[in-house]
């Protein structure tokens, strides 16, 4: 018999992997306990209901998740469509969340301020492993009270711990409460557009996030005159970003880069490479009015700006003048708005006490960090793993989803489905099924959730993130330790960050 086999496995978070954990639970007969910082499930996905992912619905879906909405009479949205992020909420999260098993067990606007060991801090070992978890939760009336668990699940994300774009990984100098800050993804064509029309933007980042906000900003310009676009990275080139082009195996992606990359080459977009940004102040207006026009040079620098959380798009303000260097020299530029789109870390403060086994590179868990680090893979060559790859020194306590992969971008959302399976089947005793790591995959594997949406037609590119195409998927069983050619998909050009060091072909 488990120790505290009584109590509930808290998971903590309701996005698409917290869920999926407590439908997992449920079928192991182990009692889940849902706490959700937000309003409502999915919160934070909500937060980007925007974004259209690069994966199709049929690798969106978790397998227990869809035995409990089936058993309701749920119809599956097209499992080759590409669902945006509301969609995802709206018809898939929400209906979830509504099922009787797991309605009885969620708790919204709950948030989770801290974890530890009943009675003991991270210092006691003795008979610690028989201690129960004690979960402080600030619940929707503003008081906080204790949970106890048998074991925790924080499935919490990282969506509210955005990484600054000041150098060296803090915020610069004037950042912290900038109103001229944006979180990753704003909505540039839709709610937000009033912000970046006829303005002048800086983005800083080079991931898909900071592609997709590049490209609606150029589609932006073509119908606002006066919007201004720079683009700022610290790598020596955006050749990882821009890929491989046609030799892309996954078409959207592809496209994504080569759109890119021709609107830097026509001059729609300002490119600053070996950018570090160590300032962001406002200007001060000249005569009662605030400037208008660009003044200074973009140079050289690693990035200054930023505190908002990713959620948080700034009300338009006056300017603010952006400084630092860049490979040509200095970094004096002055924009409207700057958009930090430079990925996020995990929130370790309420894990203070529980005993956890960090890589201290990527914190994530130890022995999972050389299957994810950045500097090495993309979301395309990560295995699947589970629970043993997921432990750490307190037993019964994991980091999962997103959070599990530290400040790593290469996070499948399917994968985060084998983590919670398979911890399930760790929990309920059944040490086989625990470790049998395995997905059903095209045969060239998975990518983590992106725009896929053509910014000049509007049309959806017809492309599975999880194979070349939707129409004839190539499936194929993957198992923990297999070899790292058998998955992934061929991007065109070199995995990691090494490839930023690289000057782009020309």
């Amino acid at each position: 018999m488990a120790v505290h086999e009584e109590l509930p496995v808290v998971v903590v978070g309701a996005g698409p992997v917290g869920l999926a954990a407590a439908a997992h639970l449920l079928e192991r007969g182990i009692e889940p306990l849902v706490l959700e910082a937000g309003g409502s499930a999915g919160s934070a996905v909500a937060a980007w209901g925007h974004v259209r992912l690069f994966s199709p619905w049929r690798y969106d879906v978790d397998a227990a998740a869809r035995r409990l909405l089936e058993a309701t009479g749920w119809t599956a949205p097209d499992p080759d469509a590409l669902p945006t992020g509301a969609e995802l909420v709206e018809r898939y999260l929400t209906p979830l969340a509504a099922t009787p098993q797991i309605a009885a067990r969620l708790r919204t606007s709950s948030r989770v301020v801290a974890i530890s060991r009943e009675g003991a801090d991270k210092t006691r070992s003795l008979g610690r492993e028989r201690l129960a978890y004690r979960v402080r939760v600030q619940g929707p009336d503003g008081a906080t009270h204790h949970v106890r668990a048998r074991a925790v699940l924080d499935a919490s994300g990282t969506w509210g711990q955005p990484n600054p774009v000041g150098t060296g990984g803090l915020p610069a100098l004037g950042e912290v409460g900038s109103s001229a800050v944006t979180g990753p993804l704003p909505d540039v064509l839709g709610t937000d557009r009033a912000l970046f029309a006829g303005r002048r933007t800086l983005v800083v980042g080079m991931g898909h996030s900071a592609a997709n906000t590049l490209l609606s900003l150029v589609e932006l310009a073509r119908d606002e005159p006066g919007t201004r676009i720079t683009w700022a990275v610290r790598g020596g080139s955006p050749r990882r970003l821009y890929g491989g082009g046609t030799d892309d195996e996954l078409p959207a992606r592809g496209q994504l880069g080569t759109r890119l990359r021709d609107a830097v080459e026509s001059g729609l977009v300002t490119l600053a490479t070996r950018t570090s940004i160590e300032r962001i102040e406002p200007v001060e207006p000249a005569g009662g009015n605030w400037p208008v026009g660009t003044s200074g040079t973009v140079g050289t620098a690693d990035a200054p700006v930023r505190s908002a959380a990713p959620s948080d798009v700034p009300t338009a303000t006056g300017p603010v003048r952006v400084q630092g260097a860049t490979r040509d020299g200095e970094l004096d530029l002055e924009v409207d708005t700057v958009v930090g789109a430079t990925g996020f870390r995990p929130d370790l403060d309420m894990l203070r006490e529980v005993r956890l086994d960090l890589d201290p590179v990527v914190e994530s868990p130890r022995a999972l960090a050389d299957l994810i680090d950045p500097n090495h893979h993309s979301c395309g060559t990560v295995p699947p793993h589970g629970e043993a790859l997921l432990t750490h020194p307190d037993t019964g306590f994991y980091v999962v989803g997103m959070k599990s992969y530290g400040r790593a971008p290469t996070f499948l959302l399917a994968t985060g489905y084998e983590q919670v399976r398979s911890i399930a089947a760790a929990l309920a005793g059944d040490r086989e099924a625990a470790d049998l790591v395995q997905l059903d995959l095209p045969a060239t594997g998975v990518c983590s959730t992106d725009l896929a949406l053509d910014p000049v037609s509007g049309e959806t590119a017809e492309v599975s993130c999880c194979g070349t195409s939707p129409a004839s998927p190539e499936p194929v069983l993957v198992t923990f330790g297999a070899p790292a050619g058998s998955l992934g998909f061929a991007t065109g050009t070199a995995h990691g960050r090494s490839a930023d060091e690289q000057e782009v072909p020309r």
